[in-house]
């Protein structure tokens, strides 16, 4: 019998935005729960708990940081998780600072919420790869609330 701990699936990311790069790796549990279930889809979602590196370069200098976030996904998706997908999610990020090269972020703490698409394949429908589009702010909790932007693609692989 697996455990209800066992962890689902394993997720690296890779993303660009404004003069910076992202790298995240994660790890997901898959709910058991299924809302909307029609006769071809439903909609489930998954735990995904991430370790990243930001990195910044500019005039010659580079500057890194490191964050770790937990997120609720909600994921549109057929019913055998095989196909085409619609995703989005909001969660809390962590930084370990509050600079990267010259951008300035007023708290360590930050919400990152995105929306994407994928599709997931192979046996078993182990495989996924997605889009992500994804702001990470503060929400307005201290100004200024410059927060980041990145468009991600996402490699997935799901346990049997």
């Amino acid at each position: 019998m697996q455990s209800s701990h066992a962890v689902d699936g394993f997720a690296v990311v890779a993303g660009e935005g404004r003069n910076s790069e992202i790298l995240r790796v994660g790890a997901q549990w898959q709910w058991s729960k299924r809302w909307l279930q029609g006769e071809r889809a439903h909609l489930g979602g998954f735990w995904d708990f991430g370790v990243a590196q930001w990195r910044r370069d500019e005039a010659g200098q580079h500057d890194s940081l490191a964050e770790i976030s937990l997120t609720p996904v909600f994921r549109l998706q057929a019913n055998e998780l095989r196909g085409l997908y619609l995703e989005g999610g909001i969660g809390a990020h962590l930084l370990s600072k509050t600079s990267l090269g010259a951008k300035r972020y007023s708290t360590m703490f930050q919400f990152g919420e995105h929306l994407g698409f994928g599709y997931r394949f192979g046996r078993r429908s182990a495989a996924d790869i997605g889009y992500r589009y994804q702001h990470i702010s503060n929400a307005d909790i201290k100004t200024p609330n410059s927060g980041a932007d990145y468009h991600q693609i996402r490699l997935q692989y799901w346990f049997p």
